[in-house]
């Protein structure tokens, strides 16, 4: 067969001679779609234009994958042909490309999705090559060489003239006072959880002091008191507030510029200084505070891949400083808050996250209850126990205590009370209640009412706590050599006040404080009284044999009802005012509820020649019962420090005098021959941190209202990292600065030290935000500003440093430092 001729068919010149055979239909991009993609040109890549996409109806333009030719792929075709050199960001590009459609192939499987996510703070950094030089070891080890730097720097400042005073300076007449206390395992009573009195005492160990001196206010230091050291121990804590500072600002993801400025105020606030170079727990405080944030911010940077090593370390740690800072003072439950506020957020977040798993959900709400929740309790708690196990020995503040539990410090002899109460046994009554004291009255009566005489709760041991048991006026009365009469339920009796012969007594006179109950006074003597005198025995149980029918000193649980009215004798932790010493009232509550621990009593102290010696040591206290009962009893008695109208205390202010600094606090004497501290702030620090807060919420104010007119300011991580860092700041000082606008309690200028700090990351990103990290100004206006700004924080700390350091000699002979009229630096 033969073959038909060859028809040639000329199809025409082609368009370019650099033109190849395509296997798919070449649809071309968009310009804008071009410049999006950084202007890749297949040409720069040696005339790459075997390089297709799939039509754009197939698919959307933000999914189009590019379709390469295998022999492309593999790099061997002719793509490369011609020695078409590729730059090296050309190449990442590439490379970058080839990385994104391999991951959008919709026959690769995704990997598990976590809730990944990190658009604030600092990201993840990549692993640096070794250094060939010493620049580069320098440079590539900044964030460890500069807060070693820092930190030396720190040191000096606290450690410099520490112990230029030998006399016992302001609050150390306190807490100076508990170490000692420590030191003689002697039980006391304080309002402020344990962890950093602890510390106090584990200073003064250290360092080699007894526990014998009293720290009172203004007495000089003996040769035994090695107070130098103790207070270099706790200025410790001060020296590594410092370096936090720096790491924290680094979490934050703060310019370099930024990230220095703020660690300098850090170091050059007078205030933070003074008040950390001495024997108080406010340097301990700052410390566990400004840990919390640094672990806060550290976790946050770790989100990026959760339950990671480094993830789970970051969130337990945040735990146990949470647990630290709430175990040295209670005002550590408002950088709690902050926690809190900020773990809602972020699991609010991961909630509205589709892409994870019901499991995952429940991964992240676990881990955060136990390393935010029951991790600091566990360290709450323990600073407790250790507080109990050190102090086993009998002490003035043991009365705040259960009856059980003080039976069995050493040194206390209610172990040795008769088992048994009979007619005739003298008595001391504990409210057991939540914080209750011993029955109480003196000789002072109610300046309203009835004007007879005061009965209270007082939470200390005195003879004023001392009452007879005796048969009502119908009865038969008490024989001292009659047969004994052991008290039981059911008895109608009389109490009657050992040192002034009164009679416990109630009539229908409404209760000075708590006005819906009847007033409890004294009245009458040993001859003279009436049947409102008379009170029913009614037990309520036996903690250590259940129901008994007959009382028992320590342990039986009664009730004392009113014969006549019907009342229940009550303290509920009420504060009387002034006239009343500021002790708790008692009164009798018309609603029988009998499952008010207020209303319940028992025999706590007790003396019968007549009866034998008990054996009280077999019964213990239990933990979580004395944990629990201490601090009702530290809640109350700080509720109960409120200011006293009647007295002007000079050391005190307001919270609208802190922000800024419209008074100081003078810290000890102010006499001439005297070396006087003056708590302040370096003015600089406070103002500008203060004005800051102000700047940041009109800053955000006037974003959301270009952002609701489409002016877009920022990308998105621009915009999270301006919210995160704004949060933390604002949110830490809000949480920090408000509860004392509305609590009652007395307040002082150094309550506001842990607020300043919020206050400070907040001025430091409002600089970065507008200066440090703008795109507007060149490195050298940046240098410049960053000079001014450190030149002005220096010589205003140098120019105030003296009252941190102290001021010798007259102070109206140091000029130049009234800078507010209100300042009561001269005198």
């Amino acid at each position: 067969m033969n073959r038909p001729p060859a028809v040639a068919i000329d199809f025409g010149t082609p368009d370019s001679p650099n033109s190849s055979s395509f296997e798919f239909e070449e649809v071309g991009y968009p310009d804008p779609y071009h410049q999006h993609q950084h202007q890749y040109d297949p040409e720069s890549y040696g005339g790459r234009a075997n390089e297709e996409t799939l039509p754009l109806h197939y698919m959307s333009e933000e999914k189009a994958r590019r379709r390469v030719r295998a022999g492309a792929a593999a790099g061997n075709g002719s793509d490369f042909d011609g020695g078409a050199a590729v730059s090296g960001n050309e190449k990442e590009q590439f490379e970058y490309q080839e990385y994104d459609d391999a991951g959008k192939d919709v026959y690769n499987k995704p990997k598990p999705y976590n809730g990944q996510r990190i658009s604030s703070g600092r990201g993840p950094s990549q692993p640096l090559p070794p250094p060939t030089t010493i620049t580069e070891f320098l440079l590539q080890n900044t964030e460890v060489i500069v807060p070693v730097v820092y930190t030396l720097l720190s040191c000096w400042t606290r450690f410099h003239r520490i112990g230029a005073s030998n006399t016992v300076v302001w609050d150390e007449a306190h807490f100076g006072k508990f170490g000692s206390h420590y030191l003689k395992r002697e039980f006391y009573f304080d309002v402020h959880p344990p962890l950093g009195k602890m510390l106090v005492g584990l200073a003064g160990l250290l360092s080699g002091y007894d526990g014998s001196f009293e720290f009172k206010s203004g007495e000089v230091y003996p040769d035994t008191v090695p107070y130098v050291a103790m207070r270099v121990m706790l200025a410790t804590f001060g020296v590594l507030m410092v370096p936090l500072a720096w790491f924290t600002s680094v979490e934050l993801g703060m310019s370099q510029w930024a990230c220095h400025l703020t660690t300098l105020m850090v170091l050059l606030d007078v205030g933070w200084l003074c008040i950390s170079r001495f024997i108080l727990l406010d340097s301990m405080l700052l410390f566990f505070t400004f840990l919390t944030v640094f672990c806060l911010t550290r976790f946050h940077n770790e989100q990026f891949e959760p339950f990671s090593i480094d993830w789970w370390v970051w969130l337990f740690f945040t735990g146990i400083s949470i647990g630290c800072v709430t175990s040295v003072k209670m005002i550590g439950l408002f950088v709690t808050a902050l926690v809190g506020v900020y773990t809602v957020e972020d699991l609010w977040d991961k909630f509205g996250d589709t892409r994870l798993t019901v499991r995952q959900q429940f991964n992240h709400w676990a881990a955060r209850v136990v390393c935010l929740i029951v991790v600091p309790v566990l360290v709450f708690m323990a600073s407790f126990k250790i507080h109990f196990l050190i102090l086993n020995h009998s002490g003035p503040g043991d009365s705040q205590m259960s009856s059980l539990f003080q039976a069995n410090l050493e040194g206390n002899d209610f172990y040795k009370n008769p088992l048994d109460v009979a007619f005739g046994s003298r008595v001391t009554l504990k409210n057991m209640g939540w914080g209750g004291g011993l029955l109480h009255s003196h000789v002072q009566t109610y300046p309203v009412g009835s004007n007879q005489q005061q009965v209270t709760c007082y939470h200390y041991k005195d003879n004023n706590n001392e009452w007879n048991i005796l048969p009502a006026w119908n009865d038969k009365q008490h024989d001292p050599e009659g047969p004994l009469r052991y008290l039981k339920d059911g008895d109608i009796i009389r109490l009657s006040h050992v040192p002034t012969g009164r009679n416990l007594h109630s009539h229908t006179v409404t209760a000075p404080v708590s006005k819906l109950n009847y007033e409890v006074s004294g009245y009458g003597n040993l001859t003279v009284g009436d049947n409102h005198d008379y009170w029913q025995v009614e037990i309520v149980d036996d903690t250590k044999r259940g129901s008994v029918g007959q009382v028992h000193s320590l342990t039986t649980r009664m009730r004392f009802k009113h014969v006549a009215l019907g009342c229940y004798l009550r303290a509920a932790n009420a504060v009387l005012p002034q006239w009343g010493f500021k002790q708790i009232e008692v009164s009798c509550d018309k609603e029988n509820n009998r499952k008010d621990a207020h209303t319940y009593w028992n025999v706590e102290s007790h003396w019968n020649d007549r009866l034998p010696a008990g054996d009280m040591k077999l019964y213990k206290s239990p933990f979580l019962r004395d944990f629990w009962h201490l601090n009702v009893a530290m809640m109350t008695s700080n509720n109960a420090l409120i200011p006293d109208p009647d007295k002007e205390d000079i050391l005190a202010s307001k919270p609208f005098d802190w922000p800024f600094l419209h008074l100081g606090l003078r810290m000890c004497g102010w006499g001439d021959n005297q070396i006087k501290y003056y708590l302040m702030g370096t003015p600089v620090v406070w103002w500008g941190s203060t004005i800051s807060l102000g700047v940041a919420l009109l800053t955000f104010a006037v974003y959301i209202l270009r952002w609701q007119r489409k002016y877009n300011d920022m990308d998105a991580r621009e915009w999270d990292h301006f919210l995160y860092v704004g949060k933390i700041a604002f949110f830490g000082w809000a949480f920090h600065y408000v509860p004392f606008l509305i609590m009652g309690r007395v307040t002082y200028l150094h309550h506001y030290l842990p607020t300043l700090y919020f206050a400070v990351l907040m001025f430091g990103h409002v600089l970065d935000h507008f200066i440090f990290s703008s795109r507007r100004f060149s490195a050298r206006t940046k240098a410049i500003v960053f000079g001014v700004l450190v030149s002005i924080l220096v010589a205003t700390f140098w120019w105030f440093s003296g009252v941190a350091f102290g001021i010798d000699g007259p102070v109206n002979e140091h000029w130049g430092l009234k800078w507010r009229e209100t300042w009561n630096i001269y005198n």
